[in-house]
């Protein structure tokens, strides 16, 4: 049996190293009840010799025949109702399949349990918090994992669990605190997660006229990290609000210094705030320049666009050329073109791009995918609502590769 346990470790991807983990951490405590002296509980260790129900379980788990499993360890605790990692196992394989109110049922047992270790209860407790957070009880979760941080403040593990129920009930605030415990616990990346939540909390502010206070927040998310381009995004919705369009140009263009590949997300705002200044001669000047430091199809798009409400067509069709040169499934440019030869009466060209457009109907204008996990929004958002993940989602280039995020 563990030659077998061993080949299908070599063999499997990241769920199955779990899982693995799990049946020999099992097989472990079981192996160790049977192996104790005579001195100890025999009546315990005749239950664990007759327990074929365990191994059974095992081979099940291992066969990812979790049904069967569930069915092979409820036999096992009947045998031996003190064997607690079993339970643990059980209540694992329960919410695994959605089955949130017996996993919940069965962390009340262990915990309720008199004399039982504290180490085991405050697993029992996180394991219960997840629970709760698979079935959509936010708030008991975030009280469970709470009292495990109460008990255990070090455990990163437990930290991350409660920044995520905060980020869930957009409690911003409190997310930005438990991320700079996390910080302070943990090496790694954590600037961009700190400004991402004080930029969310800035919306807040935002939409409540709380202008100053949304303004002061941007400000420190772009001092924690000057590549947060969302914050830049709102600092320039928030002085072009407010009629002060030099600033908010100004905030804009940061975008495309800091963070080349999320220009596309200014143009429209920048175009906005010149026509407010009647004077859009600047906006060709800008999307020249971005072309020529940062050429990818949407800068191209947005400069044959220009050009056409110009009436320079030719300027036009070469810019919506480049832009299909660098990215022939850009099928928006391609509609454009269309457009462009519609007006200008060239017939058979407008057949062509119209009859490719045709076969990609079902395709957006743009799309995106997350790179850690795979996901694909129907818009650029700026955590992964699947992986939870702060800027992992970028643009899809004409090669079916996300290009375009952060991270």
């Amino acid at each position: 049996m563990l030659e077998s346990i061993w080949q299908w470790f070599l063999g499997g991807g990241s769920l199955q190293i779990l899982l693995t983990a799990i049946v020999f951490l099992l097989i472990g405590v079981f192996l160790g009840v049977r192996m104790r002296s005579p001195k100890e509980d025999k009546q315990t260790v005749a239950k664990n010799r007759g327990d074929s129900s365990f191994f059974k379980g095992v081979q099940y788990l291992l066969s990812n025949d979790h049904d069967q499993a569930i069915e092979e360890f409820t036999k096992s605790v009947q045998v031996n109702s003190d064997t607690i990692e079993t339970y643990v196992t059980l209540g694992n394989l329960y919410r695994s399949r959605g089955d949130i109110d017996r996993a919940i049922r069965i962390r009340q047992n262990i915990i309720l349990r008199p004399n039982i270790d504290e180490k085991i209860k405050i697993g029992a407790l996180f394991d219960l918090g997840k629970d709760y957070r698979k079935g959509g009880f936010l708030n008991r979760a975030l009280k469970t994992f709470l009292q495990v941080s109460q008990k255990n403040p070090s455990d990163v593990r437990t930290l991350k669990e409660i920044e995520r129920i905060y980020e869930g009930l957009k409690d911003w605030e409190n997310a930005y605190a438990t991320r700079q415990k996390i910080a302070r616990l943990e090496k790694g990346p954590h600037e961009h997660i700190l400004a991402h939540h004080l930029v969310e909390a800035g919306k807040v502010c935002q939409e409540t006229d709380d202008v100053a206070k949304a303004k002061t927040l941007f400000n420190k998310a772009i001092s924690i990290q000057k590549e947060c381009v969302d914050a830049y995004l709102h600092l320039g919705d928030l002085y072009f609000k407010r009629q002060d369009y030099k600033k908010a140009i100004a905030a804009w263009k940061k975008v495309a210094e800091v963070a080349p590949q999320f220009t596309f997300l200014a143009y429209g705002r920048l175009e906005g705030a010149y026509t407010r200044m009647k004077n859009l001669e600047p906006v060709e000047v800008f999307l020249k320049e971005c072309a020529r430091l940062n050429p990818d199809a949407f800068t191209h798009m947005a400069l044959a666009r220009y050009l056409f409400n110009k009436n320079d067509m030719a300027g036009a069709l070469k810019e919506i050329n480049n832009a299909l040169a660098l990215n022939p499934g850009f099928w928006e440019a391609r509609r454009f073109r269309g457009q462009m030869f519609l007006t200008g009466g060239a017939k058979e060209d407008i057949l062509a791009d119209y009859g490719e457009i045709i076969e990609g109907l079902n395709v957006p204008y743009l799309r995106f995918r997350c790179i850690q996990c795979g996901f694909e929004p129907n818009e650029l958002l700026w955590q992964c609502p699947q992986c939870n993940r702060w800027d992992t989602i970028g643009l899809i280039n004409d090669n079916e590769a996300p290009v375009n995020s952060i991270h």
